[in-house]
């Protein structure tokens, strides 16, 4: 699924306009950005959390040399599934 489905999706469960729900998608997705932004986790009970990844600096290789490289320290937008969402995933596999 891409984000036109997930409009189109969600404008038909909500019976909402597909302008409204891109809107709102929109929003949603700014405001998560922001947060992670300043360091913080948004979290969504039941649903998961989003959250950011510290990853130190490190020495890797280069795949076609076998060179050492140094890789900077960087982070990471993370995402934990809640409880719910898990119990809903794996209840959805047993069904098939």
């Amino acid at each position: 699924m891409n984000k036109k489905e997930l409009v189109e999706a969600l404008a038909k469960k909500t019976g909402l306009s597909q302008k409204n729900v891109a809107e709102v998608l929109g929003a949603f997705t700014e405001e998560v950005t922001a947060v992670l932004k300043k360091g913080d986790k948004l979290q969504l009970v039941g649903f998961g959390t989003f959250s950011v990844a510290e990853r130190p600096a490190r020495t890797g290789r280069n795949p076609l040399t076998g060179k050492a490289i140094k890789v900077k320290a960087s982070k990471s937008p993370k995402f934990k599934a809640g409880q719910s969402l898990k119990d809903a995933v794996n209840k959805a596999k047993k069904k098939k």
